[in-house]
Parts: C-alpha cells; sequence; structure tokens
C-alpha cells in the first residue's frame, strides 16, 4: 500500500534517459502512482548497458516504483488510450522536444481540453522559444552551453575536461520536475485551475551557478577585465587552455587556498572546508601553519609574486597532510573543530554508518533480476511517511492492468495489442 503525501495522485509519464525519468520517481516516492509510457522497444534507458534483456541499471535506478505502459505513439490507436486515460490523471511529464508532443497529438491544448484541471509538465534541453527551441540537448551539450563546463576548470589535452562525476542539469532538472508539480498541485487545491510548467536543462544549469553569472557592474570590474581577455585571445585563435586560464575558470580559489579544498593523505584523502574567519583559525592550529593565503588582505592572484608565494606554502602543508593516514587527520581535525569527512566513492558512502544511521539505502527486490539496494528516497516527513513503491518496471508489466483500470475491455486489449498499438 503506497503512502506519502501524494497518495491518490496519478501521473502520466512520457520521458526518457534521466531528467524526466528523476523527476517522476521523486514523486513516486511521495506516494503517486506513475504510469510510465514507453515503446515497444522500451525507452533508450533500458537498452543501454543491459546486463539482462530490457534492463539495465540506469534504468533501475531511476524508474523504481513505476507501472509500465506500452503504447506505440505512432499509431492513432495508441493515442487514444492516452485520450482516455487523461481523465483520471493528474499530472502528464514530458520531456520531448517542443514539436514532437504536437506531432503525437498529446500536446498541452489537445490533453488540457479532456481534463481542463490537468498540470502539464514541459521539459526540454534549451526551452520553447528562441533559435535552439527545437534542437535536441543533453546533459554534456546543457554544462558546455551554460557554462558548467567551463566553470569546472579541467582541461583534456587541448580540449575542455567534461563533468564526469554527475549529469548534473538533468539531475537538477528532475528536483525541478517534482517541486513544480508539487507546487501545482496545491495551487490547484486553492483555486481548481491545472497549468502548464515549462522546465529545462539550460535553466537548471544556469541556475547552478546563480551567483556566478549574476552582473553586478559595482562589483565586476575584474570580470569584465577577464572577459575582455577572452574576447581578445579567441580573436586571435588561441588554444582553449590559454583561453580557460585567461578567464581563471576555477581557478583562482585553488591558487593559495589551504581551507577549503581535498587533500591526499598516507592512505586516502580528506576534504577540508573552512569558510569563515573563526574555522580557518581551527585548520591553522590543526595543521599547523600560519599561511593565510587568499584569504590574506593583499593577496592578489594576478600577481606572480604571491602566486609563486602561494605555491610553496600550499605544497609545505600538502607534504604535510602525506605524513599521516586519513584516520589521523580525520581525529585530529574533529578535535580542533575543522568540519572536514573522507573522500569516498560512492559504493563506500553506501555502506558508511552515517548513511546507513539516516536510512539513506533502501533494498528492493526486482522480479527479474533478484536483491539490488538503492538510494533512498530525498525527504523524511513526519506526517506522510515516504516509501518507495517497488523496483522498476519490467517492461509493459502493467499494460493490461492500466487499460482494464480505464475500463477497456479483455476484447479491446486484445484488439489493441493485434494492431500493435500496445505491448
Amino acid at each position: 500500500m503506497a503512502s506519502g503525501p501524494l497518495v491518490g495522485i496519478r501521473v502520466l509519464e512520457f520521458t526518457q534517459i534521466i531528467a524526466g525519468p528523476f523527476g517522476c520517481q521523486n514523486l513516486s516516492d511521495m506516494g503517486a502512482e506513475v504510469i510510465k509510457v514507453e515503446p515497444p522497444e522500451g525507452e533508450p534507458w533500458r537498452l543501454y548497458s543491459q546486463f539482462l534483456p530490457g534492463e539495465s541499471k540506469y534504468y533501475h535506478a531511476l524508474n523504481r516504483g513505476k507501472k509500465s505502459l506500452v503504447l506505440d505513439l505512432d499509431r492513432p490507436e495508441a493515442r487514444e488510450v492516452v485520450y482516455r486515460l487523461v481523465p483520471d490523471i493528474d499530472i502528464v511529464v514530458i520531456n520531448y522536444r517542443p514539436d514532437v508532443a504536437a506531432k503525437l497529438g498529446i500536446e498541452y491544448a489537445r490533453l488540457s481540453a479532456i481534463r481542463p484541471d490537468l498540470i502539464y509538465i514541459d521539459n526540454t534541453a534549451w526551452g520553447r522559444k528562441g533559435p535552439w527551441a527545437n534542437r535536441p540537448g543533453y546533459d554534456i551539450i546543457a554544462q558546455a552551453v551554460s557554462g558548467l563546463m567551463a566553470a569546472d576548470g579541467k582541461v583534456d589535452g587541448t580540449a575542455p575536461g567534461t563533468i564526469t562525476a554527475s549529469p548534473m542539469a538533468d539531475y537538477g532538472t528532475g528536483i525541478a520536475i517534482a517541486w513544480a508539480a508539487c507546487a501545482a498541485l496545491y495551487h490547484r487545491e486553492r483555486t481548481g485551475q491545472g497549468q502548464f510548467i515549462e522546465t529545462s536543462l539550460l535553466n537548471t544549469a544556469l541556475a547552478f551557478q546563480g551567483m556566478y553569472g549574476m552582473d553586478l557592474p559595482a562589483a565586476d570590474a575584474l570580470k569584465y577585465e577577464k572577459m575582455a581577455m577572452v574576447d581578445q585571445l579567441r580573436a586571435e585563435g588561441a588554444p582553449y587552455p590559454d583561453v580557460l586560464e585567461a578567464h581563471g575558470a576555477g581557478g583562482v580559489p585553488r591558487i593559495g587556498n589551504v581551507y577549503y579544498r581535498a587533500y591526499a593523505t598516507k592512505d586516502g584523502a580528506v576534504a577540508v572546508g573552512a569558510l569563515s574567519p573563526s574555522l580557518r583559525a581551527k585548520v591553522r592550529a590543526a595543521i599547523p601553519t600560519e599561511y593565510l593565503g587568499l584569504y590574506g588582505p593583499d593577496f592578489d592572484a594576478r600577481n606572480p609574486e604571491h602566486v609563486a608565494e602561494a605555491a610553496v606554502e600550499v605544497a609545505k602543508v600538502e607534504a604535510r597532510f602525506r605524513e599521516l593516514t586519513t584516520a589521523q587527520w580525520l581525529e585530529i581535525l574533529e578535535r580542533h573543530g575543522v568540519p572536514c569527512g573522507p573522500v569516498n566513492f560512492v559504493e563506500e558512502a553506501m555502506l558508511d554508518p552515517q548513511t546507513q544511521a539516516n536510512g539513506m539505502t533502501v533494498d528492493l527486490d526486482h522480479e527479474a533480476t533478484g536483491p539490488e539496494t538503492q538510494v533512498s528516497p530525498l525527504l523524511r516527513m513526519s506526517a506522510t511517511p515516504l516509501e518507495v513503491q517497488g523496483p522498476s518496471p519490467v517492461l509493459g508489466r502493467h499494460t493490461d492492468e492500466v487499460l482494464r483500470a480505464a475500463g477497456y475491455s479483455d476484447a479491446e486489449i486484445a484488439a489493441l495489442r493485434g494492431c500493435g498499438a500496445i505491448g
């Protein structure tokens, strides 16, 4: 039996890959019934790095607790199934290009005419307007276009290095989708009105950089100076690493920085975070060092003498950290009140006592692939606790169930399957 604040809410999901599926999985974790529409072959993430036919870890991690409804939306009979379902649907989530939904007959105007208070969340790569509106896009491109990739400051040979740790724009947009759905449900509860909601990978990626992307003339003399240098180097055909260095993306905070970074230890690595003067004093006492670095009152990252001194002083601190183990440094830093932690791999983090104590993992049993452990829902709610509704569905597992609930007879279901409209 589902539990959570969204029990009784029904979601029809037309999404694939990461952003849309993660958003709808969050809604499922909150108790909503999520019906995921998949093509006859399954959505692409099912087919990526399969360990069994039609099953991949990527799909499992983003589609738990959902029902799989197989529809071939290129067939008019399948679209009629959608129209028959919509009167009992609260939220539609879609992440096709803006032109695709209209071609398939599942755009907001068509579906809201069937259910006027429908909440329709439309996720695109670039937004619905402008010259890129109908372009396809993935997380890596959103990272590039938004500035996230350059801000990370990585270089792979002569090219920008990608952010490989996480598809940030995708996962962030998934959270935005779930947030938008909850806000729209609250609005509908008060007013009776549904609405059309837009999210995009580009907007999410920009939002993650809000304080860096904003323009503030009173404080941005350095920014204008470095962008003028970037423009000049590009006009001269300078290689990308030179342009990146001129911009200083990801670089200035590392010059002379001993207070907010990770260090290699004798047997691993440890991260230190000290953003206030009092915490930085505790770092100096713990190491020990007297070096202020970029927090010194006269420090100038553009001054070659300061940069040279920083290289020497930071190297001394780095050498000190390599003398002791991670456990020894954690004991020292914690004793001095310094915020710190080991640099884990995610496999280690899933088993960490802190993770386990707070119920941040959940054990599931998939009908085709057996036991698995996933990251638990994002929230803890005392009055309406979230609960994972089950593992990801086998392709088409719930097609007949969903159609029967919508009033289809066995004969009608057989006819739809016979013409290829359903799987």
